[in-house]
């Protein structure tokens, strides 16, 4: 009897591992790359970065939020953002939170980091500075919803992968809502005031583009990811 035992312990320690590989494999190998919405955004090699190296987009994986001429106006927006994304992913090789702010608004920026950094410093939340065109410029080179406000600042936030591509969903409905035949529309950016947006489906997704860049570097990423040229046809 307590040979019979034993070997049934051992046989369910044994397929338990073997089980949970088979259960986990489709969802490593199936998922669906997360997509690009718009490429060739513009790097801002222009913008300054005060007490630091230069901060570029072109290699890392970027949140990339606009708090213009005011940036304690966006205090709540920049909260969720540190607490809900920065938190989540700051441990990950190449990450980074990119504030664009307008030149002339160092005070408010230093004010904004004691809000939201009380107790560590924002090792990869950076902070450059530019002008109303080269701004402008930057934001025109996204894909969004909304222009920026009259103080060059928006509670929108964006996802650009290493090769400055932005990524988001060109397909954003829900299932019913597929099956129910309404209309296509798109995920381009996440507003930071939406705090079920950027926890659920803005965590997700930059969790699936850590995975694509995870499979890259092991030979195993092998789909091709769907792009959108003109989004101008779907619903945004």
């Amino acid at each position: 009897m307590k040979n019979l035992k034993r070997n049934l312990t051992l046989g369910v320690l044994f397929f338990l591992p073997v089980m949970f590989l088979l259960f986990l494999y489709p969802s490593t190998h199936n998922y669906t790359p997360l997509e690009i919405v718009k490429s060739t955004v513009s790097d801002i090699d222009t913008f300054i970065a005060f007490e630091e190296d230069p901060i570029l987009l072109k290699e890392r994986i970027t949140v990339l939020i606009f708090l213009g001429t005011q940036p304690m106006d966006y205090t709540i927006a920049a909260l969720n953002l540190k607490e809900l994304v920065y938190d989540k992913f700051k441990g990950f090789k190449n990450f980074q939170v990119v504030s664009i702010v307008r030149n002339g608004a160092q005070d408010q920026v230093e004010q904004l980091k004691d809000e939201i950094s009380s107790y560590e410093e924002l090792k990869h939340w950076h902070f450059v500075y530019g002008t109303q065109s080269d701004i402008l410029q930057i934001h025109k080179s996204l894909r969004s919803k909304k222009q920026l406000d009259s103080n060059l600042s928006s509670p929108l936030v964006y996802i650009i992968d290493k090769d400055l591509n932005q990524r988001g969903r060109i397909d954003d409905r829900e299932k019913n809502e597929i099956a129910n035949d309404t209309p296509e529309y798109s995920l381009v950016d996440y507003n930071c005031l939406e705090v079920a947006e950027i926890k659920n489906k803005m965590s997700e997704d930059l969790r699936i583009l850590f995975t694509e860049y995870r499979q890259k570097r092991k030979g195993n990423f092998d789909s091709s990811i769907r792009r959108a040229d003109d989004l101008k046809t779907n619903n945004e």
